[in-house]
């Protein structure tokens, strides 16, 4: 967040971390189209101005009608004598940060593996599987529902096919996993990639996209999974909605609830609108609820209007 902000030339101060995130969640209306918001640790544990005075970020969050939820891996690493992979930390003390995010009143947590395509060994798949699967067991232990997100990146010049071989072989991987390792399946949400060729290829058709996301998921997920909720990746707003509009008209009426789970798609438009200014906040939430809109409407199958200039 601190990078995004000084970005936008706006200092990166723990008030301004926290304006800019309450800004997001306390946006009118925002529960009609969103259900859950992922904090970071810092955010959890500030507090948010609401109608009843300063409470706890999660406390307002719920307030709001939007459930908490939190961000609970460390970052990535070089994965040691694999070049270009990397592995994601973590889960040394895990448990116990996990107990304590229950606490502060989180109903979900988030951990991300990150799969670069053209270094997708079966190692670095399995290594990443595993770990996702131990943080989705320890936060199933503490009552919180987990978010596990294989995200292959669409970085680099890979086509198509390749997204999709190396997507299967991270499902297959992460799958095998959880399973192994007792996960309910029904008590978790899948945080996939999209399959979209590289963003320095030729770009694929949203129902190209369609056509190959599908293919994957109904070979490598369960259907007791009951959510899919998808990361937008490199992807604007506009490109990750027509992608998920056709993936949901496509899918006819599929086991999965397909949905999103955007980051940037959805913020990076009001962080530029609002640019620090209290006097641009109404502006900034009016630019955060129409990338919203446009989202929920591609769960519901509407391929969004072009956006204006």
């Amino acid at each position: 967040m601190s990078q995004r902000l000084e970005g936008q030339n706006i200092a990166a101060t723990d008030e301004n971390r926290r304006s800019y995130r309450e800004l997001l969640v306390s946006a009118p209306g925002l529960s009609d189209l969103v259900s859950g918001v992922i904090l970071c640790d810092e955010t959890l544990r500030q507090h948010a101005n609401t109608v009843d005075g300063a409470v706890p970020f999660a406390e307002a969050c719920h307030s709001w009608g939007i459930l908490p939820g939190i961000k609970v891996d460390t970052g990535t690493s070089p994965l040691a004598g694999w070049f270009g992979a990397v592995v994601t930390e973590g889960l040394d003390g895990l448990r116990g940060r996990l107990a304590e995010y229950a606490t502060l009143g989180a109903a979900f947590a988030k951990w991300r593996a990150v799969i670069n395509v053209e270094a997708a060994s079966d190692y670095a798949l399995s290594v990443n599987a595993h770990a996702l699967a131990r943080y989705a067991a320890l936060c199933q232990e503490q009552g919180l529902v987990p978010i596990v997100e294989p995200e292959v990146l669409c970085a680099g010049s890979h086509d198509i096919e390749q997204c999709a071989a190396v997507t299967d072989r991270a499902l297959e991987a992460v799958f095998a996993e959880l399973q192994a390792q007792r996960v309910d399946l029904e008590a978790m949400v899948l945080k996939p990639n999209l399959i979209t060729p590289g963003l320095d290829a030729t770009p694929a058709s949203a129902e190209e996209i369609a056509a190959a996301t599908i293919e994957v998921l109904d070979r490598r997920v369960p259907a007791s999974v009951p959510g899919i909720a998808f990361l937008s990746g490199g992807h604007d707003n506009s490109a990750a909605c027509q992608y998920l509009a056709a993936l949901n008209l496509a899918a006819g009426e599929p086991s999965w609830n397909l949905t999103f789970s955007f980051g940037r798609a959805l913020v990076s438009d009001a962080l530029r609108q609002w640019g620090g200014e209290d006097t641009n906040r109404a502006g900034a939430q009016a630019v955060l609820l129409a990338n919203c809109t446009r989202a929920a409407g591609a769960v519901a199958g509407r391929a969004p209007a072009p956006l204006s200039a």
